[in-house]
């Protein structure tokens, strides 16, 4: 996980902005400031590592909200919460802080590039969570600044699950593809073949045009990217694209339900890398098999050589 540093030094920067709320925001107001905050675009002094955190405590699990949020998503019927649930309580923490002052860029065009969740064990439909977020540091890469968004759930002082998001803010001015671009496609091509190689199994997916506006109504996340074909053409896409973490949490319930004995009772780690927008609707394949210790997967086309995601599931 990342290390964090909140302590003063002898420069003079901007100190880490604290936000404690009593309930969770509404996601409207959160997007109409993404749509109309004036943001620099850049770096334009030294900061801390931690730039913001976000702390809302006593959150309760609504029984009515997760029922829909397993229906969308195709998890069973269970006494665990899904692992993937909580990125939604935290979701509209997430965008409160990249609405606020300490984040430089505009939130249009932030692109989920990869994303780690560690449950450490399961959480039940009763427990009350205090949900913590952070907001990191911007890093220069290639393609412009890449971030980390880190939530923590705690349960009566014990961390349960933790989760780091890293989006990527592109300049303006993008630089040609170099080396770590075609490294990447290379690793992405490396996992997908790896995959099929290993004896893989597969389930196709059809995946309906209404799907993005279904999990929207569930997660609050109603990006016009993955609504409408026509909202979604305003941002250069030319249909509806699905949701990154509705294709993850999708994957996580089609493995729990095909691979009985996966690592996915107690503590275990789940990542993917996001490859390639899913437009809407679309036939994909999950393609996944066995390794020592978990599983490793890749969601891709109906060809089956390009990946949309790649992942893998360890115990901790």
């Amino acid at each position: 996980m990342p290390r964090f540093n909140t302590a003063p030094c002898a420069e003079s920067r901007p100190m880490p902005l604290q936000i404690q709320l009593n309930t969770r925001p509404s996601v409207l107001p959160l997007y109409f400031r993404a749509l109309t905050a004036r943001k620099p675009g850049q770096l334009t002094e030294k900061r801390e590592s931690v730039l913001a955190t976000v702390i809302l405590q006593r959150q309760s699990i609504d029984p009515d909200h997760l029922r829909e949020y397993r229906t969308v998503c195709g998890f069973e019927s269970a006494a665990a919460v899904p692992a993937t649930y909580p990125f939604v309580l935290a979701m509209p923490l997430q965008l409160n802080l990249l609405v606020s002052k300490a984040f430089p860029f505009p939130v249009l065009g932030v692109v989920h590039v990869r994303n780690r969740i560690r449950q450490y064990r399961a959480l039940a439909e009763h427990e009350l969570l205090d949900i913590h977020c952070e907001l990191l540091a911007p890093v220069p890469v290639k393609r412009g600044y890449e971030f980390d968004l880190v939530t923590r759930v705690t349960v009566a002082g014990e961390l349960v699950w933790e989760c780091v998001s890293t989006l990527l803010s592109r300049t303006r001015q993008r630089k040609p593809e170099g080396a770590g671009v075609s490294e990447q496609r290379a690793r992405a091509r490396e996992v997908v073949e790896s995959v099929q190689a290993g004896n893989a199994r597969s389930m196709e997916w059809q995946l309906p045009a209404d799907i993005g506006r279904r999990y929207a109504r569930v997660s609050g996340d109603r990006n016009p990217i993955h609504l409408f074909a026509s909202t979604a053409k305003l941002f250069g896409f030319p249909r509806a694209i699905a949701h990154g973490m509705w294709l993850k949490a999708h994957c996580l319930a089609s493995l729990a339900a095909a691979v009985p004995e996966a690592p996915l009772s107690a503590g275990f780690e789940f990542n993917v890398e996001f490859k390639k927008p899913v437009l809407l609707p679309s036939q994909v394949a999950l393609q996944f098999h066995s390794i020592e210790c978990g599983l490793r997967f890749s969601l891709v086309d109906g060809a089956g050589k390009r990946a949309h995601l790649t992942g893998g599931i360890e115990p901790l």
